[in-house]
């Protein structure tokens, strides 16, 4: 347990425990400019700390921990439990579950860029001198934290851990001291103060509550790594150490704000005297790097789920730990992201600028959150509808204003990452509905594997010894290639298995219900094999494991038929004519099959045929 609360505190909070940086001096700056009032400096303190409570303690800590898929939570994964619980396809939760995706992959190229910017944005309290270093040095360790992904996380994860407990206790104390001398901060627990500041200053308190919400960013990634450290390592982190931490640093910043308004320029870095600033910009540089990589691993698990859910085409996924399954490396999925990563730094240069384009994918992806959780709630726990939306309501009220809030920046950057997740939920959406269509095609040129295995019996056709597998999306007919194999080269082997691969609506499938083997007759036989949508397709072990439910087979003796399909424009026009170009153009960056199945490349056999759409 405490290992694993260790490396919770590590991975989990490493986003939201970097807000304390630019979270309270962002919502401070709109109220300063008439002139900082106390009642205003608590009021927005005031805010910040409820929404600390009620955003990630009660919706994400207390509720959203609780409904996890065998162990996995985030939004793919509350999406297939509201798809579960619902018994059916689901149009409107297919599109939530795309959109919240979509969106944390848009939050996922501006998070790195903003971390690491606004710790190395120290370096100008620490040496003025040196502020045209920002830049360089930002984008340094940026490429350098990408390029190391390839290696695994696993040589520097066992850091994490560590380095972030001393951050959260730095955050803890050097708040103490400030607020030691100004104990009448204390106020801000009053959530009248945060009402008040609401009621009398709207618009003002409009434009601070999108800066507000940068401190609860990271309550999406806490569902996130739910399978990875479990539910309670999470809860025994956060109210043992990150939410106490937090709030202590927050009052801190605010009692030295109301102390010295000077101090609003970096109210964070102000915390300690001069001698100790570069030791606590060298401790923020490195949370946000270990925060940056929460954030990128956490892209890499949701596109592995992506794929197996159908809702991204195949890519190539390699595994960097023989102990650890979800320690894993897109390579297309890193360079995209360095790639969106450093255009946001080169393009808004300073954090201060990069703050007007954060927000709105962050408020979205909750928003959705929320949205499926009532789904699930009614649903799945059968909670009545009507009290799950009540107890909904605060949330959906408080992030709904958050996202209205962010609204504010959208033709100020912010329209940024909205384009980012617009895009990629087209992608996701496309690739789905192509798929759906390459499957109806399929199905009405199917030939019954039942009829067809029992006419083979007396076929004409050459035997030949060995075994051939033949791997098809429909275990209840003949797949292509088969019927290819023996139209040209007029020869079938003297066993015949066909193949399905499967993902299930659960993060992970256990070994025996792995395979399931089903002799048809002497010929033919049908092997499926379950993955979960957690899980990367290894079929060279799945076959080893299939041997328990009586398949025989010698690898070097075994021929692995894969179809490949050519997909080319049919007769249709406007905006459904694009549509299918990008599927097509999608189903050209494909992982190759056999690498994604990782079946023995020298075994493989591939025959093509064209479809048209």
């Amino acid at each position: 347990m405490a290992t694993l609360t260790l490396g919770a505190i590590g991975v989990v909070y490493g986003d939201i425990g970097t807000s304390p940086l630019y979270a309270l001096r962002e919502a401070l700056r709109p109220v300063a400019q008439d002139g900082l009032v106390r009642s205003e400096v608590i009021g927005v303190i005031s805010l910040l700390i409820w929404a600390l409570i009620i955003i990630v303690t009660v919706k994400y800590v207390l509720i959203l921990l609780r409904a996890d898929n065998q162990g996995e939570g985030g939004i793919l994964a509350l999406y297939t439990l509201a798809r579960l619980a619902i018994g059916r396809r689901s149009i409107p939760v297919l599109v939530l579950g795309i959109l919240g995706a979509a969106l944390f992959f848009g939050d996922a190229v501006i998070t790195p860029a903003i971390s690491v910017l606004s710790a190395v944005d120290g370096i100008g309290l620490v040496a003025p001198h040196f502020q045209s270093f920002v830049l360089p040095v930002t984008i340094g360790i940026l490429i350098a934290l990408f390029a190391i992904q390839s290696y695994g996380t696993g040589a520097i994860a066992f850091a994490f851990g560590p380095i972030t407990v001393v951050w959260f206790l730095t955050m803890g104390i050097t708040g103490a001291l400030q607020l030691a001398a100004e104990p009448g901060v204390l106020a801000a627990f009053d959530p009248r103060f945060a009402i008040s500041f609401l009621i009398e200053h709207r618009l003002l308190a409009f434009v601070v509550l999108g800066a507000i919400f940068r401190a609860v960013t990271g309550a999406e990634a806490l569902y996130a790594d739910l399978g990875h450290f479990g539910r309670r390592p999470i809860m025994l982190a956060w109210f043992a150490l990150v939410f106490p931490a937090l709030v202590l640093n927050y009052l801190g910043q605010g009692a030295l704000v109301l102390r010295d308004p000077f101090a609003l320029v970096n109210p964070f870095l102000n915390l300690v005297p001069p001698a100790l600033l570069p030791a606590l910009v060298a401790l923020a540089t490195a949370a946000t790097v270990i925060a940056a990589q929460a954030v990128i691993t956490g892209a890499f698990s949701m596109a592995r789920a992506a794929i197996q859910l159908g809702l991204l085409p195949r890519l190539t996924i390699r595994h960097t730990s023989e102990s650890q399954s979800g320690q894993i490396y897109l390579p297309a999925v890193n360079a995209l992201l360095l790639i969106g990563v450093l255009s946001f730094v080169f393009g808004f240069g300073t954090s201060k600028a990069l703050a007007s384009a954060y927000g709105i994918a962050v408020t979205g992806a909750m928003l959705v959150d929320t949205v499926l959780a009532v789904v699930f709630a009614s649903r799945g726990w059968r909670i009545p509808l009507f009290v799950s939306i009540l107890v909904a309501v605060p949330f959906l009220v408080l992030e709904t204003a958050f996202f209205e809030s962010n609204l504010l920046k959208l033709f100020d950057g912010g329209h940024v990452p909205v384009l980012i997740a617009s895009g990629l939920g087209l992608v996701m959406a496309n690739w789905w509905r192509g798929t759906q269509l390459s499957l109806a095609l399929s199905q009405k040129q199917k030939v019954d594997l039942e009829s067809f295995a029992s006419s083979m019996l007396t076929s004409s056709a050459q035997v030949v010894p060995g075994v051939a597998m033949f791997f098809t999306s429909n275990a209840s007919s003949v797949p292509p290639a088969l019927l290819h194999n023996l139209k040209h080269n007029r020869v079938m082997h003297v066993r015949n298995i066909i193949v399905t691969v499967e993902t299930a609506r659960v993060p992970h499938v256990g070994d025996e219900e792995r395979a399931e083997y089903q002799e048809i007759n002497e010929r033919f036989a049908r092997l499926r094999l379950r993955f979960g949508f957690m899980e990367t397709p290894n079929v060279a072990r799945a076959l080893g494991q299939a041997r328990r439910e009586g398949l025989k087979f010698v690898v070097m003796e075994t021929s692995f038929f894969l179809g490949r399909r050519k997909v080319v424009l049919g007769a249709r026009a406007g905006v459904l004519r694009l549509l299918d170009r990008i599927y097509i153009a999608l189903t050209r960056v494909a992982a190759d099959p056999s690498d994604f199945y990782r079946l023995p490349r020298d075994r493989v056999v591939e025959l093509g045929a064209r479809m048209t759409v």
